[in-house]
């Protein structure tokens, strides 16, 4: 399938893998690439030594492009905007901030920098940085969020800049693709349904609760600080928002999740984890290989796409 985001990043499928904190690492990344898609691998907050490892251990399993999901607002941002330098890496994504500062070297280095926005305002300042597509992603998607569904923000953004846009936020099978594209998306990203991926890393207690989730089965909490986060409902997310409704300060809410996204993820910790899984997760039922994930997908959405014409 081609669009401008697969001529644009040298893939088959117009598939990027989210970049989700202590998930998205080598094995995934790697993976999906290989598969036709775009892996990414998440910096979060890690040193320099462990991003340049997961390039270099990436880099041993597919001759494939991937990319590096930079945090802005890690205390390690500045040293991993010049390792993906270094490393020659293809693509960088970026969220939690505004990457026009590392920009210049980027370009001049031949990266393709597609950052995550949540807003028109955000994806508009993005061109004009010199971002080769923005990832507008609508909060029906797992982690950290925006306010604007991605049914509504896609055409918006769409409608505002000239560079590809990708969606994302609420996509997990060939019917969300072809409903992106319909809105003028040439791509999407999706992170929910590779948390089932095989190659994924995360505990098997994580795995199962996507899998078995129901469509009502996500909260956000953190509305009351300004930091909204989608997560799978468990006794945790419970205490949390009981605490919001009674007031509690933004210091004895962060105890509550403090280390528990990497609970979640390597300790199965089902009932105090923080599971981020967008909204989608009630249509994901099965765990599969990266290889089978995406070629289903494209069966789909080109079934989708060939009734509509």
């Amino acid at each position: 399938m081609k669009t401008a985001v697969t001529e644009l990043l040298g893939i088959q499928a117009p598939v990027i893998q989210g970049g989700m904190a202590w998930v998205a690492e080598h094995s995934l990344a790697s993976a999906v690439s290989n598969a036709g898609g775009l892996g990414i691998i998440a910096a979060a907050n890690a040193p320099y030594e462990y991003v340049r490892e997961e390039i270099r251990k990436a880099r041993e399993l597919t001759d494939k492009p991937f990319g590096v999901n930079i945090m802005l607002l890690s205390p390690y941002a500045a040293e991993i905007a010049q390792l993906v330098v270094e490393e020659k890496v293809s693509v960088v994504t970026t969220g939690a901030g505004n990457p026009s500062a590392y920009m210049k070297q980027w370009k001049e280095a031949g990266i393709k920098v597609m950052p995550v926005v949540a807003s028109v305002a955000l994806a508009r300042l993005m061109q004009r940085a010199g971002a080769d597509a923005v990832i507008a992603e609508g909060c029906e998607s797992g982690g950290h969020i925006g306010e604007s569904t991605t049914m509504t923000l896609i055409p918006q953004v769409v409608d505002a800049v000239s560079i590809p846009v990708i969606a994302a936020g609420g996509i997990g099978d060939g019917r969300g693709i072809a409903a992106a594209m319909m809105l003028g998306a040439s791509g999407v990203q999706m992170g929910t349904r590779f948390l089932v991926a095989k190659e994924c890393v995360i505990h098997p207690n994580y795995k199962e609760r996507v899998i078995l989730a129901k469509d009502i089965d996500s909260a956000v909490t953190g509305r009351s600080t300004g930091h909204p986060v989608r997560q799978l409902r468990n006794k945790m997310t419970r205490e949390y928002l009981k605490k919001e409704q009674e007031g509690c300060s933004f210091e004895e809410l962060e105890k509550l999740t403090l280390g528990s996204l990497k609970s979640a993820v390597q300790d199965g910790d089902a009932d105090y984890g923080s599971m981020m899984a967008g909204q989608i997760a009630g249509l994901v039922k099965k765990e599969q290989t990266c290889q089978e994930m995406i070629e289903e997908l494209m069966a789909e959405t080109e079934a989708v796409l060939g009734r509509i014409r």
